[in-house]
């Protein structure tokens, strides 16, 4: 027995519950995406939407998926704006790529083009701030335990010193997926080297000299490459 058209069909209430989520994402953008912006009581979303309490939580649902806004219960609580997760990027990424059949190797290709673009606009642009975050990035990665991994950091700061937002968040996602292709944990001497590449590129990087911040990025690359194990047709993980 079919239901009343009046009555909303769970598909409904799905479908409705999207379109209220991206009303309320572009209401976040518009205002600048301040974390912790309380967009509202439950109370006063359901007033001012005019929709079910069924739909507001759909619509909830959908945000807290995409780490957008949460909705934070007891007093003074309602929809909170939250900063997105970009582990979901990653995830969603990865299953694209996967399902294209991209190997290790499309996907290391697609970082390193990334990487010395990076390199090449943050010598360019570095700054007395851009200096001291470069530094800090590598005292931090001195600091680690032996042998431990982590590295991305600093390829994370070169991104952010690049003045591009896409280009740290394309460099988080492909340096998460290749972190993933890897012949086994890195050796000591491995992660040595690695810091030792780390300090030459920031050497040029704070002098400026693009040139040279580019072959000794291009370098280290190729010694990461050689690390990486894209197995013949091996698809992304």
């Amino acid at each position: 027995m079919s239901l009343p058209a009046t009555v909303p069909t769970r598909l409904d209430r799905r479908k409705l519950g999207e379109k209220v989520a991206d009303t309320l994402q572009r209401e976040i953008v518009s205002g600048g995406w301040q974390l912790g912006t309380v967009m509202g009581s439950e109370s006063d979303l359901l007033s001012r939407l005019k929709i079910s309490r069924a739909v507001l939580r759909e619509a909830v649902r959908v945000l807290e998926h995409h780490g957008i806004a949460t909705m934070r219960r007891g007093p003074g609580g309602g929809l909170v704006v939250t900063a997105p997760d970009s582990n979901a990027a990653v995830r969603a990424s990865a299953l694209v790529l996967e399902y294209t059949n991209a190997t290790p190797g499309h996907v290391f290709e697609a970082r390193s083009a990334l990487e010395l673009k990076c390199v090449e606009l943050a010598a360019e642009r570095i700054n007395e701030h851009g200096i001291i975050r470069l530094r800090a990035s590598l005292d931090a990665e001195q600091h680690r335990h032996e042998g431990a991994s982590g590295t991305h950091d600093f390829h994370k700061t070169l991104a952010e010193l690049s003045g591009n937002p896409a280009y740290v968040l394309f460099i988080e996602i492909l340096t998460n997926l290749t972190s993933g292709s890897r012949r086994g944990k890195r050796s000591d001497k491995a992660a040595s080297d690695s810091r030792l590449a780390h300090d030459k590129i920031a050497e040029a990087v704070i002098a400026g000299d693009v040139a040279l911040a580019r072959h000794r990025m291009h370098a280290h690359l190729a010694a990461i490459g050689k690390w990486m194990s894209p197995a013949p047709g091996s698809a992304v993980h």
